[in-house]
């Protein structure tokens, strides 16, 4: 049997995870890992590594849970990754009570008192549940922890960017910037948010993907102190990073269609600080001062708002995998294993 030639383009969290669970499901695959930059550079370094088991379709709560259920057993084998374990508390108005236990697995009713430690300052008319086995990662640590595993098994390129595809019924032919060509047997794209550029760019232009800027504040606050809160219906959510030792607060920015090469070199503006503060003071006032540097970067949002797992051309040679809508790290296991499943064929071959 001839052991099947797989090519991942794409080194943060997705392309790596997808690259672990490949070799996981096929170890005799002939696997090479394509970044154009260093693994785990591109939107995993910017990413806020926050698991929690949340979903607006069903699809996206059984990758949540398919992914939570990988991690807990990643944590358990390997207790010296950057995984820090916590409860979030999930805050919502009566009136969304029903949605909001659809969306989070697990919720947990608390007591008044309970109430009145985790959330004194939580505005009155909002009801608060408990959601455990919640976990937070450095996601640019775990891709290059990833990556130095994969090295003994699988060839890692980094700073070669692809130049062009071409796919045919017996395989493809990827040509990359160092002149280099490999012959693949399938090609996995996982470009995070670089989806409409490159020489991919004609495969994915029908995908409806749009690029959305994504910006998060840094709380100056001790990690160890306070309680994580998440905020449904604002679709933000307020979390500590013990890595770094500070919290961080997501809120929605609806700024579209930006580039990431731009985003490289976006700064957190006055209007999103004040945007923030004002979002902080709906939801944990005491904190709103306290939100002035952050990080920005962007992602990939389908239409549909769930992943993509499909296969583009003529010939089921490529395989795009992405737009998980701001939530890479939180549902890449779930991905990737769908990832692997499509490329069976492949892996079978021979």
């Amino acid at each position: 049997m001839t052991a099947p030639r797989i090519v991942v383009v794409g080194g943060g969290i997705l392309g790596c995870t997808i690259a672990a669970r490949l070799l996981e499901r096929e170890p005799r695959a002939r696997l090479t890992l394509v970044d154009r930059g260093l693994v785990g550079a591109g939107a995993s370094m910017y990413s806020a590594g926050v698991h929690f088991p949340v979903g607006r379709s069903e699809r996206v709560r059984q990758l949540s849970a398919a992914s939570a259920d990988y991690y807990q057993t990643l944590r358990a084998r390997h207790p010296q990754l950057p995984m820090y374990g916590f409860d979030f508390f999930v805050a919502a108005g009566a009136a969304d009570a029903e949605e909001v236990r659809a969306r989070c697995a697990g919720l947990l009713p608390l007591s008044a008192e309970e109430k009145s430690r985790v959330a004194p300052d939580l505005p009155a008319g909002r009801e608060l549940w408990r959601m455990p086995d919640c976990h937070v990662t450095d996601v640019q640590g775990l891709a290059l922890w990833y990556a130095q595993r994969l090295r003994d098994r699988a060839e890692v390129l980094e700073g070669v960017g692809a130049e062009a595809l071409d796919e045919s019924a017996d395989g493809v032919r990827l040509t990359l910037s160092s002149g280099r060509e490999l012959a693949a047997d399938a090609v996995v794209l996982a470009p995070g948010p670089w989806v409409n550029e490159g020489c991919w760019s004609g495969l994915t232009a029908g995908l409806g993907v749009r690029v959305k800027k994504v910006v998060a504040l840094h709380i100056q606050w001790p990690a160890e102190e306070g309680a994580a809160l998440f905020f449904p219906a604002e679709d933000a959510f307020l979390a500590p990073l013990p890595h770094r030792g500070h919290w961080l607060f997501s809120y929605t920015c609806q700024q579209w269609d930006v580039s990431p090469e731009q985003c490289r070199q976006a700064r957190v503006e006055a209007r999103e600080i004040a945007e923030a503060r004002e979002a902080l003071k709906d939801v944990a006032p005491e904190l709103a001062s306290l939100a002035g540097s952050g990080r920005v970067f962007c992602d990939a949002y389908s239409p549909s708002r769930e992943p993509l797992a499909q296969y583009l051309g003529r010939h089921r040679r490529i395989l795009f995998v992405g737009a998980c809508n701001g939530s890479g790290y939180r549902l890449a296991p779930g991905v990737a294993a769908e990832a692997v499943a499509l490329l069976n064929h492949t892996l079978t071959k021979g």
